[in-house]
């Protein structure tokens, strides 16, 4: 039975999941070996945590740190002008796919997100709603 279109949105398929990861791998691989030659790129060493496929695979969107957060911005400046190569490279490493996918660099906001959620859990108004007062999370008993 044919998947219908409303099933497709409820997150990426499988396949998108499996090629996302594999892109994941192939780039930082490129970044770790320090096969592009930028001044910005080797004097940084950039995270990928994350890689999202779109859903015909021809466009992988990677969100990127930098190590210590520092210098994001020109660090995603220069990923992005050595897209070109990075997609030759990428294509290099993974000859199973049929298109190399086109790449996009975004700024990785997880940390910045957990760090938001860790505050909220540790504010007075929570700690009081849960019972907890010791900084610690223990249970007064």
């Amino acid at each position: 039975m044919a998947q219908k279109k409303s099933d497709t949105q409820h997150g990426p398929s499988q396949r998108q999941q499996r090629v996302a990861e594999l892109v994941r791998h192939a780039l930082a691989e490129v970044l770790a070996r320090g096969d592009i030659a930028d001044p910005v790129l080797s004097a940084h060493v950039v995270t990928i945590p994350e890689v999202r496929m779109s859903p015909d695979l021809r466009l992988a969107t990677a969100y990127v740190m930098p190590l210590g957060g520092q210098d994001e911005a020109a660090v995603i400046d220069a990923l992005a002008r050595n897209a070109k190569a990075l997609r030759m490279e990428v294509s290099r490493r993974l000859k199973s796919l049929r298109y190399a996918p086109d790449l996009r660099f975004r700024r990785d906001e997880t940390f910045d997100e957990m760090a938001r959620i860790d505050a909220l859990l540790r504010s007075d108004k929570v700690r009081r709603d849960t019972g907890r007062t010791a900084p610690d999370g223990e249970d007064e008993a």
